[in-house]
């Protein structure tokens, strides 16, 4: 009996977003409701492997089309990444049904309302603080957070403060409690009153979507506003031409997991210096491939798909650092 008569919808659906791929699949996952989404997870938590030719199937009963070699699918696995790496963690967790982590949230402890302030308003927090108390709050926050404020520290007391952590003791409920109430009147109170870093965000996320000279008119028109918000802005833009300001290391770690196709349809038409700082970080026998593919031509490709894949990497980039794994250089400063 074909395996094909016992999937429902969802599963059906779900193991044909796996097959499509991330970025084919990122589309389509805006156009969900959020119980829909929720559906597609719960059903590709109990798909295992799908053979190719009931995906095949099933590929051809929804009239798509699906990329040759799709083979067998981890699908709960896939799934998980896919919407996660698609999503804010304020939808996955409505999407998951777990509770909404805001800073201001009062039936969270102060350490999960501390997740959701920004890294430079707790080490402003901290940085008039003795060591001690500074190593204790970043032992009481996650690894990724904590690694953020550690970095925003002045180097004179980043040392110092590490190694307070190494050897940090018992803390007395009483000391914890001031600890935690100067937090929640000094931190938590002040980002609930005043928190624009959603409208930051938001608007950054508008400008990189304009072409680089676009993107500087609008940032120096304002700027000429008086607009005090202009350096938060621009820390959160980044486009396809600043790869070039990133570290080697930053650079390395941003193209390990984009495919050479998207790589060599960035760089048509990008300038030597740029092409090169992308090439550097990349693996010697796919660079040889790419600069073949570069030499053989390309005038015909549309100016539109060049754009949208340097967007495309631009995005993997602020995702990458959002994650820590891609330093940003300080945009401003390089301009």
């Amino acid at each position: 009996m074909s395996q094909l008569t016992t999937f429902t919808k969802a599963q059906k659906a779900a193991a044909i977003l796996v097959a499509m791929g991330k970025p084919s699949a990122a589309k389509l996952l805006k156009f969900f409701k959020q119980e829909e989404l929720k559906a597609l997870v719960d059903a590709a938590r109990v798909l295992r492997t799908i053979p190719q030719a009931e995906l095949e199937k099933i590929v051809a009963e929804f009239e798509a089309e699906f990329t040759e070699g799709a083979g067998l699918l981890d699908s709960s696995d896939k799934m998980d990444t896919l919407v996660s790496e698609h999503l804010s963690p304020e939808e996955m967790n409505a999407l998951m049904g777990k509770p909404s982590m805001k800073a201001g949230d009062q039936s969270a402890s102060v350490w999960e309302q501390l997740e959701a302030v920004t890294p430079d308003r707790l080490a402003a927090f901290v940085a008039s603080e003795h060591p001690q108390t500074t190593a204790l709050v970043l032992s009481k926050l996650s690894p990724p957070l904590a690694a953020k404020v550690v970095v925003l520290l002045d180097k004179a007391v980043r040392g110092e403060v590490v190694k307070r952590m190494v050897s940090l003791g018992q803390t007395s409920p009483a000391a914890l409690r001031i600890l935690e109430n100067r937090l929640r009147a000094q931190v938590l109170a002040e980002s609930a009153g005043k928190d624009t870093s959603a409208g930051h965000s938001r608007v950054a996320s508008l400008l990189n979507e304009l072409d680089k000279d676009a993107l500087d008119e609008v940032m120096d028109d304002l700027a000429a506003t008086g607009s005090r918000d202009v350096e938060a802005i621009r820390a959160r833009l980044f486009s396809f031409e600043d790869i070039a300001l990133l570290s080697q290391r930053s650079r390395v770690s941003l193209f390990d997991g984009v495919s050479t196709e998207l790589v060599t349809l960035a760089l048509r038409g990008a300038p030597g210096p740029l092409a090169e700082a992308v090439l550097s970080a990349i693996g010697a026998r796919s660079r040889r491939m790419i600069e073949a593919e570069l030499a053989s031509g390309g005038e015909n490709v549309p100016a539109d798909e060049i754009l949208k894949a340097r967007k495309q990497i631009a995005s993997t980039a602020l995702r990458l650092a959002q994650e820590g794994v891609v330093e940003l250089p300080n945009l401003q400063q390089a301009a």
